[in-house]
């Protein structure tokens, strides 16, 4: 079976959906059944497995592929903006510890959901009252993390390229240091291996299995090895070019350690 994955905004989670009859393709937007009424969403992907607590229940279907006349229907640039800075207001009056980033209308306009980030938990109880006076609509508030705004209002990465998670990401990965260390980045510092969310780089994860099964044929660093005759101990990796650094011995007393790079794969082949 075929499940939909739909998404209302760019920083909410993953909803899935059945399929059914629809034609509509990964990309397009579509109309969906939800448990608070009809939503506009962009069909991200197309799975065959999801997760079995959802597979349990009934899924939603999708109704059909989105017109013109629907996205007609959704706030303008100028209206969106407009709704944003009047919550800017409030959180300014309020003195709230949170940064506005984004916001969501329902299909049917009944709800807005905002978008913030903020260092902790914010008690903003008195600022749904203000804002559901305004609009007149069901109001919800979103906590989301500096990925999610990356994501949102970010351009280009350090690469020159567009930022991943505005172009194929759907879903954020777990990225660790441990994943810089495997690839020998470390060393360039926080800096120039975070993004512009101040996270560690989303592309650290794309190769690092492949570092990790290239740094397996390696021997371990302290390894004793003879170099034509002579003994030492590896200090070094260099994954890419499958070589190591080995310090030598030195053959008197007094004299300084020396250090060679050694091409493990090429002597194993003698």
């Amino acid at each position: 079976m075929i499940y939909a994955q739909v998404q209302f905004a760019p920083w909410d989670k993953i909803y899935n959906f059945s399929l059914g009859k629809s034609e509509a393709i990964v990309g397009n937007f579509v109309i969906v059944e939800t448990e608070l009424g009809l939503e506009l969403g962009r069909l991200v992907s197309l799975v065959e497995e999801i997760d079995p607590k959802d597979d349990k229940r009934e899924l939603k279907l999708i109704i059909r592929k989105a017109e013109y006349d629907d996205l007609a229907k959704l706030p303008s640039p100028e209206k969106k903006e407009e709704s944003l800075e009047f919550c800017r207001e409030m959180i300014k009056k309020h003195e709230l510890p949170m940064k506005l980033v984004d916001m969501h209308s329902s299909f049917e306009g009944n709800r807005i959901n905002f978008a913030f980030i903020s260092d902790g938990r914010v008690d903003f109880r008195e600022l749904v009252k203000d804002l559901a006076a305004h609009f007149g609509v069901n109001i919800r508030l979103t906590q989301i993390g500096t990925r999610d705004e990356a994501k949102i209002t970010g351009d280009c990465g350090p690469c020159g390229r567009g930022l991943c998670c505005r172009g194929f990401l759907t879903e954020f990965s777990s990225i660790t240091s441990e994943m810089a260390e495997a690839q020998q980045v470390v060393h360039r510092g926080s800096e120039r291996i975070s993004g512009m969310c101040g996270r560690l780089m989303c592309c650290l994860s794309y190769e690092y299995e492949g570092y990790k099964e290239m740094a397996g044929k390696l021997p371990p660093l302290g390894t004793k090895v003879n170099v034509d005759g002579t003994r030492g101990v590896i200090v070094g990796h260099h994954i890419l070019k499958q070589t190591v650094d080995v310090k030598l011995n030195p053959e008197k007393d007094g004299e300084r350690d020396i250090i060679i790079e050694v091409d493990i794969n090429r002597r194993n082949k003698k």
